[in-house]
């Protein structure tokens, strides 16, 4: 892709995300998550209509009468976009690839944070790290990071999630919001989500195609595996072999649902040709 390209690509993402996250995400991310980076300050006697989950128990039973813990919000927060690359975001059978939805949601959600002032830091992900990008503010920063979620070409097509969690947690030290953008076609990371999810406040967005639950009867087709390069001759006339498809399907979406509500992780699932945007401001709300 030439830079006149690229740049008008950018451009073009700035304009509809930017939109978004300006008269939509940007209260909804500010009522969210501000408050959520909080430090202790002090405990003080308890008065009328303060949060009675707030109580400090210990000091309570000490004193004999109610005391809380006062919190003091942290200035700025830093975000996480962590983003699979591999070769399986590549796919769609709609207006675009699972990857074009991702780069938009991620956009939206950078230019959400740094409307609040909060640093914003990207990792891309196949089966390794590909690239890392130190959280920084700025329009400037995000609009990197969009060029590098339009055009940056991974070395490998194959996806481990459970390497990007583990890379997330060893870089970032203090407590960030992390969003990870995948179709979530992998398992074994319930381990390295919990260790995340214990020390960050993870939410993992699936974004997916209809084709990657069913495919449709055509006969014998040839298909090719994103992640492998391999092509394999599948008889989708067969109604064992679509029950079988859309069973491994679901045994994955299944997986990533659970391990994320185990870990205490929030969970979101956007197909492309559905609107992301009510599923963002959804679940904005409801974690608000």
């Amino acid at each position: 892709m030439d830079t006149k390209e690229l740049l008008k690509k950018v451009r073009k993402i700035e304009i509809k995300t930017r939109r978004l996250s300006n008269h939509i995400f940007g209260g909804e991310y500010h009522s969210t998550f501000k408050g959520r980076g909080m430090t202790f300050s002090e405990v003080r006697q308890y008065q009328y209509g303060d949060d009675i989950r707030a109580i400090d128990w210990n000091v309570t039973a000490r004193y004999n009468e109610p005391y809380i813990k006062v919190f003091e919000e942290e200035r700025e927060l830093t975000m996480m976009l962590v983003v699979d690359i591999s070769g399986s975001e590549f796919f769609g059978t709609s207006d675009q690839f699972k990857k074009d939805t991702v780069t938009e949601i991620a956009a939206t959600l950078a230019f959400s944070a740094i409307q609040n002032n909060d640093k914003v830091g990207l990792i891309l992900f196949s089966d390794q790290i590909e690239l890392y990008i130190p959280p920084k503010k700025g329009k400037s920063h995000v609009l990197r990071i969009i060029r590098e979620l339009i055009e940056f070409q991974p070395k490998s097509k194959q996806t481990n999630i459970s390497e990007a969690l583990k890379f997330l947690s060893n870089i970032m030290k203090k407590k960030a919001i992390v969003f990870m953008l995948s179709d979530f076609m992998d398992d074994d990371y319930e381990r390295t989500l919990k260790i995340a999810g214990n020390k960050h406040d993870v939410t993992g967005i699936r974004v997916y195609d209809k084709h990657d639950e069913e495919i449709p009867n055509l006969g014998m087709v040839p298909m090719v595996d994103a992640e492998t390069g391999k092509t394999h001759l599948v008889n989708t006339g067969s109604s064992s072999v679509r029950r079988q498809y859309k069973a491994n399907a679901l045994k994955l979406s299944d997986y990533f649902e659970t391990t994320f509500k185990k870990s205490g992780s929030g969970t979101i699932s956007t197909r492309v040709d559905e609107s992301y945007v009510k599923k963002l401001l959804g679940y904005f709300k409801r974690k608000g």
